[in-house]
Parts: structure tokens; C-alpha cells; sequence
């Protein structure tokens, strides 16, 4: 029987690799994690750590309107971006500095440098360190996803890396896209002052979320003073030295010349498979995207796949969670094979918030479902009015005969955290009169989980 160093080797040290290198210890497995940056990947360095960061500091700057509403006066002259960048670096630290004090809890052992897959059961590191694994696992994220004519030089044309890497403000800047990073820097910036123009090629806003919730931060970004561009596409790209001159074509066809002084790429991201031998040893890959089967197994029966480099969507707690399926398989103690798509949440952290699982209306009926809708607005419920955020709304999309909850829409001040509530009801296979029955603490944002759960009974109170 072959002898290895490690029960299992992780090539990535970010939410996917890393929970995985976790559990693995948890489970009695000897891992090791391979990393040639700084632990916590895109997401801890370069992502959803910081990039919250800048959203809460946004969010501090845009509640002195309601300082003055109580008669306040606040001098923002002294204003100056580069603090607000610096907190968000440290919140990029701290989150890097975590992940090795649980490496080091959990006698992970994490080896510097960028490995190659060398054998069914080796990574080369470095090009010469050779470190062997009972079982492998692919967890090297994504990166930006460029568009011919707009590539990335992180000056004028930024990737979401290169807008995190700003330590001044422009004033102008053209977003290309209007997913959870476009809408989440649009806020940023337009909170700051910027002049925001967002570019979208589909026919409205948020494409992947439900359209009324959509709407609702459509509506609170053009009071903002954002402008939307939809069903638009961006052509070309001019770079002069007051900035760039981008070239957009309507859905009329005509054309039109925008201005900025830098634009935002933020149209998706490409999985990181090249150069890490994949092939070579056997593992299929299908446009860039690792081919994972059950438990995130490839074809080699040695080698597993998580997170961005398979064709799951492309969030943190996605990774997080296949890489737990993954080694709990290894270990013996799987049960879970793969992540259902219909209980993984999604988040936008902009202000309005907006968060959803499962289907939307659009998807419900492009798949011919019997279904039914129920919204409740935030203007029904009585913590929304008590701190003047009545601009949300819940919304269940429910089977229309058994009732069971198909899809779970929110928007609206603490939309990410709400929306749980609506998931666990789904994951459990609870109905919405169970919700519905709940006592819920009052005044609480969650009692529109409530009363949505009631609408769809029939018996909402306030409303």
C-alpha cells in the first residue's frame, strides 16, 4: 500500500480551501494547504471582506443626511477617501491573520508557494518541492473576467481588484455590469459623491434576481443620482489623458459616446485551471470549468474540485460548503453528495440589501410551473417605520397547490441577514404556515417574514 505525507493536499487557501482544510482536521485527516499568496483568497484579500468594509464605511458617511434631519450640522471638508481604503485593508488583515490562527488550531499545515499537479496523488511546489496526498483538492478560485478592447491595466480600466485598490476617489466611473459587484461599488461610489453610470446588456438591473426586488434598488440608486443604461453594450474603449471615452450601442442600435474618468469591468470571472497540470493527469475540464461529479469527485477518483473552478455558482459559501461535502467523503462520513442550487442563497450588500434563493417569478414560469406570489412591503411593518427604512419588500413564490416555498426574495435594510429565515423554512421542508404560526419578537424586521408567510395563508394583519 502506497505510503503519502498528508491525507489530503489543498491547492488554494481561500473559503473554499480552507474550510475544507478545517473539516478535513476535524474529520482525523492529516492536511496540508498549499498557498501562494496570502490565506483567505480572493474573498478575504481582495473581495467580500473588504469590499464590506467600504460598503459599512459608505453606509456611516450616507447616515450624516439623517444627523441633519435632527438639526445637526457636520463639516465634511476633511474628508478623505484614503482612511476609508485603509479600513478596508484592515478588515483584509484581519481576516487573513484569522485563517492562519485556524490553520494553526487545527495543525493544518500550510506550505508557501504555487503547486502543479504532477501525479494522481502529487503537487509539485515551486517546481521542485514535491508533496504527496492520499487525495488532492482543487480550490484555486476565479479571477476578473476581461472583455476584448477593455483589458484590465488597474489605472483606468479597473478590475473589482483594482477599484478595492483605490486610494482616491474619481470623479467620474462607468460601471460594465450590474450584478452583486457592479450595484455593490455603484453604491460605494455614489455614496462618496462619484458620478455612477451603469452599463447593463440584458433588458433591466440585477438580471439574476426577481424583478420587483430589482426594481425597488433600481428606484433608491437613480435617487442616488446613478444612471442605468440598459440593454446596452459596450463596443470600445478610448483611453485619453483625462480619462476614457467608451463607446456604447442601445438596443435601437444607436450608438452613443460616454465619458468617465475610469471604468469598472465587472461583467463575471473566469475559473483559475490553467497551468496546474489538470489534464495532464486526467482531470476533464469543459470551457476553463473543472468537471466535478458527486462529492466533487473528477474522473481521477484521487483528485477532487470545488468552488470557482467547477460550474457552481461562483460565491464564497459555496466553496465553503463543497469543500465540507468533499472531505467528509473522503473521510467516510459524507452523506451530502452535492450542493442543492435551490438552497443556496445569494446576497447583493448595497444599500437597499437584496438577497433571494431559488426561483424568481421568470424562472417559475419559464419552467411551466402552477405557482403563486406573495409580496409584503416593508411599509407594513413596524420597525421599518420606526427607523425610517420602509423602502423593502418580502416575497415567497410558492407552489400553487401544495404551497410548498419555491423561491424567497428580500430587499430592503438587513435583506442579507432576513432572508435565512425563508431558506431554513425551505432546507427543512416547512411550509409557509409554519412560519406563519411562529410568535416573532415585536417591532422586528423578521415580522415581514412573517406576515409574507400569512399572505401566502390569506390572513395577513398589516396590510
Amino acid at each position: 500500500m502506497a505510503t503519502y505525507q498528508y491525507d489530503l493536499v489543498v491547492i488554494g487557501g481561500g473559503p473554499g480551501g480552507y474550510v475544507a482544510a478545517v473539516r478535513a482536521s476535524q474529520l482525523g485527516l492529516k492536511t496540508a494547504v498549499i498557498e501562494k499568496e496570502k490565506l483567505g483568497g480572493v474573498c478575504g484579500n481582495w473581495g467580500c471582506i473588504p469590499s464590506k468594509a467600504l460598503i459599512n464605511q459608505a453606509e456611516k458617511y450616507e447616515s450624516i443626511h439623517s444627523l441633519e434631519a435632527l438639526g445637526i450640522k457636520v463639516d465634511t471638508s476633511g474628508f478623505d477617501y484614503r482612511k476609508v481604503w485603509e479600513k478596508s485593508r484592515g478588515a483584509a488583515d484581519r481576516s487573513g491573520k484569522g485563517v492562519g490562527f485556524l490553520m494553526k488550531k487545527n495543525k493544518v499545515e500550510v506550505i508557501t508557494g504555487t503547486g502543479v499537479i504532477t501525479g494522481k496523488n502529487e503537487v509539485t511546489v515551486d517546481g521542485g518541492k514535491i508533496i504527496t496526498g492520499k487525495n488532492l483538492l482543487i480550490a484555486t478560485g476565479s479571477r476578473p473576467r476581461s472583455l476584448p478592447g477593455f483589458e484590465f491595466d488597474e489605472k483606468q480600466v479597473l478590475s473589482s481588484t483594482g477599484v478595492l485598490s483605490l486610494e482616491s476617489l474619481p470623479k467620474s466611473i462607468l460601471i460594465l455590469g450590474s450584478g452583486a459587484i457592479g450595484m455593490e461599488f455603484a453604491f460605494v461610489m455614489a455614496t462618496f459623491g462619484v458620478a455612477v453610470t451603469v452599463v447593463e446588456m440584458l433588458p433591466r438591473i440585477l438580471p439574476v434576481e426577481d424583478h420587483e426586488t430589482a426594481a425597488v434598488v433600481e428606484k433608491s440608486f437613480k435617487a442616488k443620482g446613478v444612471k442605468f443604461l440598459v440593454g446596452t453594450k459596450a463596443l470600445s474603449l478610448k483611453k485619453t489623458a483625462e480619462g476614457i471615452e467608451c463607446t456604447l450601442e442601445k438596443a435601437d442600435k444607436t450608438q452613443e459616446i460616454l465619458k468617465a474618468e475610469k471604468i469598472l469591468v465587472a461583467v463575471g470571472r473566469v475559473p483559475n485551471t490553467e497551468n496546474l497540470g489538470l489534464e495532464k493527469v486526467g482531470v476533464k475540464l469543459d470551457r476553463g470549468f473543472v468537471v466535478a461529479k458527486d462529492y466533487y469527485q473528477t474522473d481521477v477518483p484521487s483528485i477532487y474540485a470545488i468552488g470557482d473552478v467547477t460550474p457552481s455558482p461562483l460565491l464564497a459559501h459555496v466553496a465553503s460548503k463543497e469543500g465540507e461535502i468533499a472531505v467528509e467523503h473522503m473521510a467516510g462520513k459524507g452523506h451530502e453528495k452535492r450542493l442543492d442550487p435551490m438552497v443556496i442563497p445569494g446576497a447583493t450588500y448595497c444599500e437597499p440589501q437584496i438577497a433571494s434563493f431559488g426561483l424568481t417569478e421568470e424562472k417559475a414560469k419559464e419552467k411551466g410551473l402552477s405557482y403563486k406570489a406573495y409580496t409584503f412591503p416593508y411599509t407594513g411593518n413596524g420597525k421599518a417605520n420606526a427607523i425610517e427604512r420602509q423602502e423593502g419588500l418580502v416575497k415567497v413564490i410558492y407552489d400553487a397547490k401544495t404551497k410548498e416555498i419555491l423561491g424567497g426574495h428580500t430587499v430592503g435594510a438587513q435583506a442579507t441577514e432576513l432572508i435565512h429565515e425563508l431558506l431554513l423554512a425551505k432546507k427543512a421542508e416547512l411550509l409557509p404556515q409554519d412560519i406563519a404560526t411562529m410568535v416573532h419578537a415585536h417591532p422586528t424586521l423578521s415580522e415581514s417574514i412573517m406576515e409574507a408567510a400569512r399572505g401566502v395563508e390569506g390572513w395577513a394583519i398589516h396590510i
